[in-house]
């Protein structure tokens, strides 16, 4: 059983920047690869992130991609995102999950992750 806590979500202006953590329980989070989604109000879930569990490739959304990066650190079962160059369709709340191993291309299906967390509201204002 692994639980994840989000952590860092809060109101920026457009333009902004924020650092989103999510820490792990548990002695094996090395195990698993680690994924970012959001969800804005009246959209479905949507891949944001992901870093491979063993290899630490990581994988973005093309909205992000330049603006958004997402790291780990092993020895504090913690992934983070950081979010640079926020716009106000940034805003959503954003979930961690975590997915025992991992296969690269999959890390974007919401369906492979095992775990959530409670998730963390991103408000970007323009």
């Amino acid at each position: 059983q692994v639980q994840l806590v989000e952590s860092g979500g809060g109101l920026v202006e457009a333009g902004g920047s924020l650092r989103l953590s999510c820490a792990a329980s548990g002695r094996t989070f090395s195990s698993y690869s680690m994924g970012w989604f959001r969800q804005a109000p009246g959209k479905e879930r949507e891949f944001v992130a992901a870093i491979h569990y063993r290899s630490s490739t990581t994988y973005y959304t093309d909205a992000v991609k330049g603006r958004f990066t997402t790291s780990r650190n092993n020895a504090e079962n913690t992934v983070y995102l950081q979010m640079n160059s926020l716009k106000p369709e940034d805003t959503a709340v954003y979930y961690c999950a975590a997915e025992r191993g991992g296969f690269g291309p999959d890390l974007r299906t919401a369906s492979e992750y095992d775990y959530w967390g409670q998730g963390t509201q991103v408000t970007v204002s323009s």
